[in-house]
């Protein structure tokens, strides 16, 4: 059995007014207007009660028409079905009205069933449809939380794994943070600079955060090589550069991890990181925008702190020194466009190395 609501009747005709009421009175607490502006006011004052609109089309002061062109202004058209009491058969009209979202008709001169019918109907459709719409929203924010959680918890195993990485090479622990901070800064002047490459905010965080795993394939690394604070020969170079396979491989394995999107940034970085504009890089030899653009930027932020940094087989160069060194070709060639973008914000990296340094 239907819930009681209650149902508004507007129609300048009494004696409509009259029939609509007794035949909808044992089920509907019932409210009635007699031209469209009262149907306004009686809307306004109960309209968190209205279960439904049965609207005349013409009446002084404010028709029919008036009355649905007002809810549509208030965003109320469909807080309720709407049913237009009419005796015209015009298909312009009932476009009309149908345009504005109305529900259903009811013809004059008035069935007693089919005026329930359609009335209930039309209420116990617009319920139906709203708590659909509930269920919807409930499963939507969940799985927005579930999201959040999913992302949260890919963040903290980068970290993980990052921090693992930064400890087995003697790094100074704050490596990951600061090629994060780069690549943030770096994807930010890109946004700004290459507005036509639409990179968005979301885009900048996500390449950020996946940046801390760019290094995990030296996990796989023998301690010798890794740790070996002089010159690298030949075999033991070439094993240094598996490491780009070495952590697509641990992405692989711990696939059912991550979210998609992370995997395939996290998965590029781990690749491409050491790939050069020129085609000289590796493990693919990759060449111009071959290489995905997240690895571009993020090739110019570990190269940066890795030259502003002490590590086992060198000194730390000045912030100086290191634009210098990367700008001349000394490291290689990188993206045109990301050198650029290091050229606009050369001091502000160079703040941000002292910022996210140890000290």
């Amino acid at each position: 059995m239907l819930q009681r609501k209650t149902a508004v009747i507007v129609d300048d005709v009494e004696l409509n007014r009259e029939l609509l009421r007794d035949i909808l009175d044992e089920g509907y607490d019932i409210l009635e207007a007699c031209n469209g502006a009262e149907a306004l006011e009686v809307i306004h004052a109960g309209e968190c009660q209205i279960g439904v609109l049965l609207l005349d089309l013409v009446m002084p002061r404010i028709d029919g028409f008036g009355v649905l062109e007002q809810l549509k202004k208030e965003s109320k058209i469909d807080r309720f079905p709407i049913l237009i009491i009419s005796g015209e058969k015009d298909i312009a009209t009932e476009e009309k009205c149908l345009s504005y979202g109305v529900t259903d008709f009811i013809r004059k001169p008035f069935t007693p069933s089919l005026v329930r019918h359609r009335v209930d109907n039309a209420v116990a459709f617009f319920d139906a449809r709203n708590r659909l719409e509930k269920i919807v929203e409930e499963k939507t924010e969940q799985l927005q939380e579930r999201n959040k959680q999913l992302a949260r918890t890919n963040e903290n195993t980068i970290e993980l794994l990052g921090n693992v990485v930064e400890a087995r090479s003697m790094e100074s622990g704050t490596h990951i943070r600061r090629v994060k901070g780069f690549t943030r800064l770096l994807g930010k002047y890109m946004q700004t600079v290459y507005p036509e490459m639409n990179i968005t905010d979301e885009e900048i965080s996500s390449w950020a955060k996946a940046s801390a795993m760019h290094d995990v394939g030296k996990i796989k690394v023998p301690d010798h090589i890794l740790l070996k604070p002089g010159k690298l020969t030949a075999e033991e170079f070439e094993e240094i550069k598996k490491h780009t396979i070495y952590g697509c491989e641990v992405m692989e394995i711990s696939r059912h991890m991550w979210e998609k999107d992370y995997y395939e940034l996290c998965w590029q970085i781990c690749r491409f990181h050491h790939e050069k504009w020129d085609g000289s890089g590796y493990p693919d030899g990759l060449k111009g925008d071959e290489i995905p653009l997240v690895a571009q930027v993020v090739a110019v932020a570990d190269c940066y702190d890795a030259l502003t940094t002490e590590r086992v087989y060198k000194r730390a160069f000045t912030t100086d020194e290191a634009y210098d060194m990367i700008m001349g070709g000394k490291c290689g060639a990188f993206s045109p466009k990301v050198l650029r973008v290091l050229e606009i914000c050369r001091s502000e990296f160079a703040c941000l190395a002292v910022e996210l340094s140890e000290n």
